[in-house]
């Protein structure tokens, strides 16, 4: 049965060789997903495992790259997964290198995609490695889907950057900081207002969060230009004065360097109308 309550039925697992084929394991509630904790999860664990031995390719969309991972097949290789599920994978399985931004990453034979329309951006990937560039810009065009998705999976992230902690430096630092984004501020006036010195303050920062107190800066601003272009109405370069970067070459350097997209595009994207700011 699937999330949304939906069964499937399928034939039973092929047994035979799966030299030259290529298997996609599918994505799910993580807890749900085979596991040894599942009923009949190590069968399912197991069969994958000896498929992915043989399968030329072995493909996840979404989640199922905690399958691929579970069945002992990404050890030690560069992965995706759906940006909400990206520390659990981490925590789940150290041993891999769990890529926070690419919507699909391909290491070796393995190929791991972030949400499921990533998953369709890994599939024109595959077409286009079978049957060539024209094939896959004819299934695109024909899919009303981008070729080659512009920015990574960040730029969808509800978590966008600020991480602080409730009781913490880092969330008395940013409540602090919030209403003072449009403001030049520097580090001596952060550490007066948590009433620390400037080397308490980084040093409790970056013990809390991993920051120092211009990058948390850096990332409440980004997320701030964010929210603003997400208003109706919003000019680009209004939501780069209002959002502290100044002008809107500053906001274009930033958003292109965190997040792979333009100001205006993440606002076609985002904004309640759809419309482009000037």
């Amino acid at each position: 049965m699937s999330s949304s309550g939906v069964s499937l039925l399928s034939s039973p697992l092929p047994t035979s060789n799966l030299d030259g084929a290529t298997m996609i394991v599918s994505g799910g509630r993580v807890v749900a997903l085979p596991s040894d904790a599942q009923p009949g999860g190590r069968v399912v664990l197991d069969w994958i495992a000896h498929a992915g031995a043989t399968a030329s390719r072995c493909c996840s969309v979404c989640t199922g790259s905690f399958v691929l991972a579970r069945a002992g097949l990404l050890d030690g290789r560069r992965v995706v997964t759906h940006w909400a599920d990206v520390q659990a994978l981490r925590s789940e399985h150290p041993s891999l290198l769990v890529l926070d931004d690419a919507l699909h990453v391909r290491d070796g034979k393995y190929y791991t995609s972030a949400g499921i329309s990533a998953g369709m951006d890994l599939a024109l990937n595959l077409v286009e490695e079978d049957l060539g560039r024209e094939a896959a810009l004819a299934v695109a065009k024909r899919m009303v889907l981008f070729l080659k998705r512009p920015g990574g999976q960040r730029q969808f992230s509800a978590e966008l950057l600020a991480t602080t902690k409730p009781l913490g430096v880092s969330a008395q630092l940013t409540t602090w900081l919030r209403p003072r984004l449009a403001q030049h501020v520097d580090v001596g006036q952060m550490a007066s207002g948590c009433a620390l010195s400037e080397r308490s303050l980084y040093r409790k920062l970056h013990q809390e969060v991993g920051l120092t107190p211009a990058q948390l800066l850096a990332r409440l601003r980004l997320e701030h230009a964010c929210s603003l272009l997400e208003q109706p109405g919003m000019m680009v370069k209004q939501a780069a004065r209002q959002s502290g970067y100044g002008t809107e070459y500053n906001l274009r350097r930033a958003f292109i360097m965190h997040l792979g997209v333009l100001p205006s595009e993440y606002q076609s994207r985002f904004s309640c109308t759809g419309k482009l700011g000037a």
